[in-house]
């Protein structure tokens, strides 16, 4: 007898599910298997499959709804938005932030009226991880995560899409004039009570609200960096 192959862990996991959705011909909204489906045809452990799965919505690849599966965002493994570099040469940071404060504050009132438990729980993560992070470059990534939770956390793949591209734009432009005077975030750095606050209004159900603090988020983010925009 032959000896059964043993599940495949992350990264070959995460390589594999990959190829699956560059070769399934997938189009953005479409639905990918279930997970035990994706265990059976990839051969991979349950944790494997569900790291990977993580790794990807990361970058953007796919977004998870509970009780309604997992979609993609792209056809593709890492989405562009077209024009990017033109783009990014093109939009200054200020102009970055006035787009964001046009869509970010609906996502979050959005999130406020939409969000499941478990997606609340995300929000938490991400924003528990940028209070603890030791350098810039990894707060950036936290808090990234973050507002990105909220775009996740409206069930509307319409707005993920959209926070997505402007997300793209925004890493793209040149943030030279931003001087770092720390290592890494102070403790009382502005961001985290904004986040509390955004966190909040999402956790009472408040739309509102939410949208007042994100709003309030952005506009401060603006202040302290660039001055009153």
């Amino acid at each position: 007898m032959h000896a059964r192959p043993e599940p495949l862990d992350t990264p070959d996991a995460l390589q594999l599910l990959r190829e699956l959705i560059d070769t399934g011909d997938y189009s953005p909204g479409d639905r990918l298997p279930a997970e035990r489906q994706l265990i059976s045809a990839l051969g991979i452990t349950r944790t494997a499959l569900r790291k990977s799965l993580d790794t990807l919505e990361r970058d953007g690849v796919i977004w998870r709804h509970v009780g309604k599966g997992t979609f993609i965002t792209s056809p593709e493994s890492v989405a562009t938005v077209p024009g990017l570099a033109d783009l990014s040469q093109q939009v200054t940071p200020i102009q970055m932030m006035r787009a964001r404060l046009s869509l970010e504050p609906a996502i979050a009132r959005e999130a406020a009226a939409n969000a499941s438990g478990e997606a609340v729980a995300r929000i938490k993560v991400a924003r528990d991880h940028a209070v603890a992070a030791l350098n810039w470059d990894t707060y950036e990534a936290d808090d990234d995560a973050f507002h990105r939770s909220l775009a996740e956390a409206t069930g509307n793949i319409l707005l993920l899409s959209l926070f997505d591209h402007l997300n793209q734009v925004r890493r793209a432009v040149a943030w030279r004039q931003v001087i770092r005077h720390t290592d890494r975030p102070p403790g009382d750095h502005s961001s985290f009570l904004e986040h509390d606050n955004i966190l909040a209004a999402v956790e009472c159900r408040d739309p509102v609200a939410a949208h007042a603090a994100m709003r309030d988020h952005l506009n401060s983010v603006s202040n302290r960096l660039f001055g009153d925009v």
